[in-house]
């Protein structure tokens, strides 16, 4: 299954996800200190935000697939599109373990194409590691080992208290 998905940069994550909690008629699926995402079946979708920017707006869009072979297969679409692509492979990003790559469309709207395995307890490593000064008390590297960060439960049943 392919899954339509969409970041956008956010000022005030509790007002945006009272928001988006009201226009899609559902709650949404994981809450941490910087970032909520929802996952909608109907539309299907990762419909993901998170603060610590200095702009607002779209931050990308892509292509969540269910397995490897899946990916494999919009890796060989992306050739075909014949931009420059950004293959990232193994990476912690979003709260996630993914694997993924990256191609930017004529209009300058960055895509990723990603396939998630597992879940991470920082944002991001490498070059996905980023302090968002809202929830950093200290940070040391990219890494997190050295970060704290407020606790939020990883679920929101709609009442979230962020």
């Amino acid at each position: 299954m392919r899954r339509f998905h969409v970041h956008v940069r956010v000022k005030n994550l509790k007002e945006s996800i009272n928001f988006y909690n009201a226009l899609f008629g559902k709650t949404v699926t994981l809450v941490k200190p910087d970032y909520a995402k929802w996952m909608l079946d109907d539309p299907s979708i990762n419909f993901a935000i998170s603060t610590g920017h200095k702009e607002t707006g779209i931050e990308h869009l892509g292509l969540q697939l269910d397995t490897a072979e899946e990916l494999q297969v919009v890796y060989s679409n992306m050739e075909k599109a014949k931009g420059e692509i950004f293959e990232e492979g193994d990476c912690t990003c979003c709260y996630s373990k993914s694997q993924k790559s990256w191609i930017t469309d004529p209009q300058g709207v960055d895509w990723e194409a990603f396939y998630t395995h597992g879940t991470a307890t920082v944002y991001g490593e490498g070059i996905n590691a980023r302090p968002a000064p809202e929830v950093m008390n200290e940070w040391e590297g990219n890494d997190g080992i050295n970060a704290t960060m407020d606790q939020t439960s990883e679920t929101c049943d709609g009442s979230c208290s962020i």
